[in-house]
């Protein structure tokens, strides 16, 4: 099989890996159905495999094709930032688009304010915001090739570019009508309540529900959420109690259906920063959306 690589290739095996259809992948390159039809059989001879096989009225992927999904991606994704960089930035005329992996705790109180910036300061800017995963924070020095920040507390990524941006405490998140739970509640509560977790497997996992292990307090999980937006749906009407950042759990208590009440722990900070790969680190654009990223946790902690 030749292993000397046709550049000229990537983009077509992106579109037809994508796309699963040689017509939809001519379509979204700009080319005719000929070229792209050419392009795949080209792409054939090179892997020595059929990578798009025909299953009844469709094409599904082959074993090969799955795996190089994700690599022709990342390399699609990665080719695109270099010709996007640029000597200078300026922000009042760039269209450039920056990706950006944050929770929907992180959005909620860094969004108002970046969106604010930049709608100002960077009007034609994109911004990408994807949720972040077990498996973009564990692989978070190969992710960060490709994506220009992880908003993330400490405790999960090192040996990267950081910078902090704000800290937060912890709260605990209850029914409204709980009529078990008054202004506060002690750590026998904690121990005898049903409770729903974040991010509860293997790496993921809430930094206070670990500090809480280590006071001896087994918790019994009934619920798991990857997303703390869905905590409240999780416990309305119900006895179970979560985890969660002061800020968001004032924020969820407005509704009235849910109401935040102290630890009854000293639990430790959540210092929520950003990381990014150590070959942005001169990049101008890159620089100047941390900055915005910087400016905009001052304004929501002031």
């Amino acid at each position: 099989m030749p292993r000397n690589a046709d550049l000229n290739l990537l983009l077509p095996l992106q579109a037809l890996l994508a796309e699963r259809s040689v017509t939809r992948a001519a379509e979204r390159l700009g080319l005719s159905q000929p070229a792209t039809s050419a392009a795949l059989a080209k792409l054939r001879r090179h892997f020595g495999d059929d990578l798009l096989i025909r299953v009844g009225n469709s094409y599904q992927l082959t074993p090969l094709a799955v795996q190089l999904y994700e690599r022709v991606t990342t390399a699609v994704a990665a080719t695109d930032r270099v010709f996007a960089s640029e000597p200078d930035f300026d922000p009042a005329t760039s269209d450039r688009q920056f990706t950006v992996l944050m929770s929907d705790y992180a959005l909620s109180i860094l969004g108002p304010a970046v969106s604010a910036l930049l709608d100002t300061l960077a009007p034609k800017v994109r911004l990408y915001v994807q949720p972040t995963t077990r498996e973009n924070v564990d692989a978070a020095h190969e992710t960060l090739r490709t994506t220009d920040l992880l908003v993330l507390p400490h405790g999960f990524v090192t040996d990267l570019p950081h910078q902090d941006l704000y800290s937060d405490e912890w709260m605990c998140l209850v029914s409204a009508d709980n009529p078990n739970v008054g202004d506060s509640l002690s750590l026998d509560q904690l121990a005898a309540m049903p409770w729903v977790l974040t991010y509860h497997r293997g790496t993921a996992f809430t930094t206070a529900a670990h500090e809480l292990r280590r006071l001896g307090v087994e918790l019994d999980v009934r619920m798991v959420a990857e997303s703390y937006a869905l905590l409240p749906a999780m416990i309305i009407g119900t006895r179970r109690v979560a985890l969660v950042q002061r800020q968001l759990g004032l924020q969820l208590s407005t509704t009235g259906q849910v109401r935040a009440v102290p630890c009854p722990f000293e639990a430790a900070p959540l210092i929520e920063a950003m990381w990014w790969h150590p070959m942005h680190d001169s990049d101008a654009g890159h620089q100047w959306l941390r900055q915005r990223f910087a400016e905009a946790a001052h304004l929501v902690q002031h």
